[in-house]
């Protein structure tokens, strides 16, 4: 509808003008005024053609070198122009149409800094240049994106727009030109500075998945170089006559389970809830480096569950879910978070990434811990927006043996980040 106006209206202007002209050679007559009319002749024949080109047939396309990004980096795009009929056109506007999952900016963690004020990385982005093809055939934009955010991106068209030298006749296009970017999280570097060991008589469990127990002793050997000093057994040196080291055993394996929180909150901190994912994906390959395997749960409008097994493929379609992921409104966490823990049988080291803490979620961790489960909560918010009754309630959680490990903008900004259990 919006093409055939303008077309009907530049046809309507070169018309009207045309009929004037003529119409003032004919009632005023003389060389002047006949010579106005056929000076005017060749733009009007001009105004004619470029409303009647078919723009609409030109044949555009986008390329990108990559579809398959980190949060971050930087895309170099290119859309070529390709048209059968070099009529002449004095410029061109080549617009592309962007997104609105494309109107943030992602420094990697370095954005993290803003996390009080997480409005500061929304930016309107836009791309729009100007081109005078004339008799040119072959046209070629090359533009950057740059600092792309986390998702998956869907470029849906290009608008292009000519007009003539005089601006009197302007032609819009827009054509349906479909590119796909995925943009995955980040797996930043994450040092675990507390150990917490799994053992087969089971004490305590743990983050650092060492594969040696140095508490538990199941027997005595020789010394081997590179033993530690306090290893000695002196009793059964003196006996032997040779030195002997306490033998420990291997250390039970620790299967995890990261559970994320993908509910919305009324005044919800959308860059904190960027860091929850991160976190998620960064935890998973920290710990599934560490020697032990690891699951994934993702609760919210759709809960998805990865289970914990040695699965190749597993990473690369929780990468994929949480490069989608967005947070969910009117949606209960602490209920559905009960209802599926109720499901697994397994035990569990269950570490909980969230931006939100209340009564009820600290009633349904106490229903998790009662099935001795241990039980790690990762409470990621900007230091000034952590509320009093947030703080009470991880004091409370403290209290009850629940692990709360707190992180901010001055641990979220170091590379790599220091996870400190509590």
């Amino acid at each position: 509808m919006n093409q055939s106006f303008l077309f009907l209206r530049n046809l309507l202007f070169s018309l009207v003008l045309f009929l004037l002209l003529f119409a003032y050679a004919m009632f005023q007559g003389g060389f002047t005024s006949w010579f106005l009319f056929f000076s005017f002749l060749p733009i009007f024949l001009y105004l004619i053609g470029l409303s009647l080109y078919p723009i609409s047939r030109w044949k555009v396309q986008r390329l990108m070198k990559r579809h398959v990004v980190a949060t971050g980096d930087h895309l170099t795009v290119t859309i070529k122009i390709n048209r059968t009929l070099p009529f002449p056109i004095h410029y061109c506007i080549v617009e592309e149409v962007l997104p609105k999952s494309l109107n943030r900016v992602d420094i990697r963690h370095a954005k993290y800094q803003y996390l009080e004020h997480p409005n500061k990385l929304f930016t309107s982005r836009h791309f729009k240049k100007i081109i005078f093809p004339w008799f040119k055939r072959n046209m070629e934009i090359v533009y950057e994106l740059d600092q792309l955010p986390r998702g998956n991106h869907v470029l849906p068209a290009i608008r292009v727009k000519i007009g003539d030298i005089f601006g009197l006749v302007k032609k819009e296009h827009i054509y349906p030109v479909t590119s796909e970017l995925m943009v995955y999280p980040v797996e930043r570097a994450v040092q675990m500075v507390e150990k917490m060991n799994s053992y087969e008589q089971g004490s305590i469990a743990s983050l650092a998945m060492n594969l040696k127990n140095t508490n538990v002793a199941t027997g005595i050997r020789e010394y081997m170089p590179g033993d530690k000093f306090s290893w000695i057994d002196w009793k059964q040196t003196a006996k032997k006559n040779d030195v002997m080291t306490k033998e420990f055993e291997q250390e039970k394996s620790t299967d995890t389970l990261i559970v994320l929180d993908n509910c919305y909150y009324k005044g919800m901190n959308l860059l904190a809830y960027e860091a929850t994912v991160e976190m998620s994906i960064s935890l998973m390959d920290t710990i599934r480096r560490q020697a032990s395997q690891v699951g994934f749960l993702s609760i919210g409008t759709d809960t998805v569950f990865f289970p914990v097994k040695h699965d190749p493929t597993k990473m690369e379609w929780i990468r994929r879910h949480l490069t989608q992921v967005q947070p969910s409104s009117n949606y209960a966490f602490s209920k559905k978070l009960k209802e599926e823990m109720l499901k697994i049988t397994s035990s569990f080291y269950v570490i909980l990434v969230t931006t939100h803490l209340d009564e009820q979620l600290k009633d349904t961790l106490g229903h998790v811990r009662l099935r001795e489960k241990k039980l790690m909560i990762m409470f990621i918010q900007a230091e000034k927006r952590v509320s009093m009754q947030e703080h009470r309630i991880i004091q409370q959680l403290r209290n009850e043996g629940i692990s709360v490990c707190l992180l901010t903008e001055k641990e979220l900004v170091q590379d790599p980040i220091e996870v400190k259990t509590l």
